[in-house]
Parts: C-alpha cells; structure tokens; sequence
C-alpha cells in the first residue's frame, strides 16, 4: 500500500514539476491564490464592519462576514483565472506567437474587470458593494501610481518630470492630496452622505454624526445609542 502511495506521489510530482503542463497548472495555482487571497483580505475587513456598524442577531452578523468573504475569494478566483487564461491565449495565438505582448496584461485586465466586476446584479439591478469597494481600492492605486509616473524622470510629462521639479512635486504633492481628499470627503458626508459608498458612510456617521447624540453616562461612554 505504501509502495503504491510513493509510486502515484512520485507520478504526480514528475508531472508538476514537468515543464510541459507548467502553463497549464499556472491557471490552478493562480485561481488558488486569488480565492485564498481574497479570503484572507476580505474576512477580516467584514469581520469588523459588520459586527461594528450593522445590526442584527448574532447569527445574521456572521453570515453576512461569510457571505462577503466568500463573495471576495470567488471574485478574484474569477478574475485571476480570467486574466490568466487571456494572456495565455494572447501569448500563443496572438501576434508575437510564443512571447508575451507589450498590452497582453492590459487586455486580461479589461477583459476580467468588465466579466467579473462589471457586471450588475440581476435580481437588483446594481453593482454589488464588494465589487464596488474592490474597484475603487484598485482605482485609488491607479491614481497614486499615475500620478508617480507623471513625475517620474525619464517617463513622465515633460517639465514636471524634470529632476529638480520632480523631487518638488513629489515632496508636497502627498499632503495636498490627503488634506482635498478628507475636505472632499467631510463636504459630501455633510451634504450628500447617499452618495458615499455605505460602509465609509456608515463609519463616519458613527464618528461624526453619532457623537452629538446620548441620553446618559451609559450611552455617552460605553455604548453608541
């Protein structure tokens, strides 16, 4: 018995390790690594704003941690597969047939965020929060990384990438950007809080708009409302 173990252990192992499925058992891997990512990363986060900010019994709390977590790891199972399985097929039937193209990565990425996070929910009709709050992280990095590369010597635009302004640029382009960004935030919280994305929304009402309210000690120190 234990013979025929190693033999189908050995098996296996030579077929892993064989250069010729290494394409192949990338997808494996990399709808692995997306789902146990995203449950690692989501559960967390859900965790804490649900049992913080939502009500409910117990029972209801945790289903809904389980539900978004596994939302999270199915999403970005999806998406790796996806994009894995694009830039494959761009690799091998595309135009530089057995190298990898300049906008390979590009493509997998657009054909995966319109399939799995740009879709809206049939029963509802709207984009799901998870999706929502996964775009916008994604986005967010996007809009750091630019802006970088904007100044970046050698690659970005002309006169601002220049080394001197470009050390400038970048030594005071952070805390202007924090400083618009929480003055914007705090402006649309105070007039138009439907538009924020309602688990910011519910955070700052806590923080913000739930100080102002007790009725005694009990509720001014130790709970909320």
């Amino acid at each position: 018995m234990a013979t025929s173990l190693d033999a189908l252990k050995g098996a296996l192992e030579r077929i892993v390790l064989d250069p010729r499925y290494h394409d192949l058992l990338s997808l494996l891997k990399t709808a692995r690594n997306g789902a146990v990512y995203g449950s690692k990363v989501r559960f967390p986060h859900a965790l804490v704003m649900i049992f913080l900010f939502r009500s409910g019994t117990f029972r209801q709390k945790v289903a809904l941690v389980l539900r978004a977590t596994k939302k999270h790891a199915s999403n970005l199972a999806r998406f790796a597969t996806i994009y894995k399985l694009t830039t494959l097929a761009l690799k091998y039937y595309g135009p530089n047939q057995g190298k990898e193209g300049p906008y390979d990565s590009f493509l997998g990425g657009l054909l995966g965020g319109y399939v799995v996070f740009g879709q809206r929910s049939k029963r509802s009709g709207k984009v799901s929060s998870v999706s929502q709050q996964i775009v916008i992280y994604i986005f967010a990095r996007v809009a750091l990384a630019l802006a970088r590369v904007a100044v970046k010597p050698g690659h970005g635009f002309p006169v601002v990438s220049r080394e001197a302004l470009s050390s400038r640029i970048s030594y005071y382009a952070w805390p202007a950007f924090a400083s618009l960004s929480w003055g914007m935030v705090m402006l649309l919280f105070k007039t138009h809080p439907e538009d924020l994305q309602s688990s910011l929304r519910s955070s700052m009402t806590y923080i913000y708009k739930d100080c102002d309210e007790w009725d005694s000690l009990r509720t001014l120190l130790w709970h909320n409302k």
